[in-house]
């Protein structure tokens, strides 16, 4: 069995690394097989890159071109000016897919903030999305408070930033503390270090019950039974986002926020079967 570490080099190998200019900054982007045509953007979460998509992208791209993009601001992507949110990336993000796909719309799947970022551009830029699959998203005035989530300060040593990021990691990404190794805090510590977008706090809103009314795409939705987020409440979600096309909401068993690392398997599965190539 491949270590955390070995996972990511073996997705790095086989990825195209891009930096795409737009008028917004320059935009990191991996891509694998792009030769299949018919993209699937994935875009991560808060405080991380494309590596949150690192048990998927090789599977999801047997069959299709995946291209993950590091969100402006976090990442190896550059801060467009004046962006503290995700209502401010819409923006640069609809400029970052028409450079590399012209207009023509894509697949897209958002986890955590980076399904509120994309819930953005559903109602702004419409065209520009075929298919819209939200993982965990927060936005819809459920999210449940995470009190025990723990701050960093300066002059910490690396061993009380990673006791720190063990303590987040379980607060709020996975449910089982067995998916937490020295390789995940040291991607955790690298990824928490790049967050330049240091003012969210749409995700604690209700938002998207709004903006699903201006959504044209098809919708689906994939979420951890354990998402810590949502405890108590998953159930509510299907009525929730009653006001958009509604295609599925699956739910999987044991895993928590970061449904797709945690339960990589059965999320790739699901994925491209509810997202079937057309």
């Amino acid at each position: 069995m491949m270590s955390l570490k070995q996972e990511i080099d073996a997705a790095i190998l086989k990825a195209q690394r891009l930096e795409v200019q737009t008028a917004s900054g320059m935009q990191v982007w991996h891509v694998w097989n792009a030769s299949a045509g018919k993209p699937l953007v994935l875009l991560h979460g808060g405080s991380g890159s494309w590596n949150h998509w690192v048990r998927n992208v090789l599977p999801l791209s047997q069959s299709r071109a995946v291209w993950a993009l590091d969100t402006p601001g976090l990442g190896d992507s550059e801060l467009p000016i004046g962006a503290e949110d995700a209502d401010d990336l819409s923006v640069p993000l609809a400029q970052g897919l028409i450079a590399l796909f012209n207009e023509v719309p894509v697949d897209i799947v958002g986890f955590s903030f980076g399904g509120l970022m994309a819930g953005f551009l559903a109602a702004q830029q419409s065209s520009l999305i075929k298919r819209m699959v939200l993982v965990g998203v927060p936005g819809l005035g459920l999210s449940n408070n995470i009190p025990n989530m723990r701050g960093f300060r300066v002059g910490m040593t690396s061993e009380e930033r990673m006791a720190i990021h063990r303590n987040n990691l379980l607060a709020i990404m996975v449910h089982d503390e067995n998916h937490i190794s020295s390789d995940l805090l040291a991607m955790q510590d690298h990824n928490v270090l790049r967050d330049r977008l240091r003012r969210r706090r749409i995700a604690r809103s209700d938002v998207l019950l709004s903006l699903q009314n201006q959504w044209k795409c098809e919708v689906h939705g994939i979420w951890g039974e354990k998402d810590a987020l949502y405890e108590g409440s998953l159930h509510l979600l299907p009525e929730l986002l009653s006001g958009c096309q509604l295609m599925n909401l699956d739910v999987i068993e044991g895993a928590g926020h970061w449904v797709q690392f945690e339960a990589a398997d059965a999320f790739n599965h699901i994925l491209l079967a509810r997202l079937p190539i057309e």
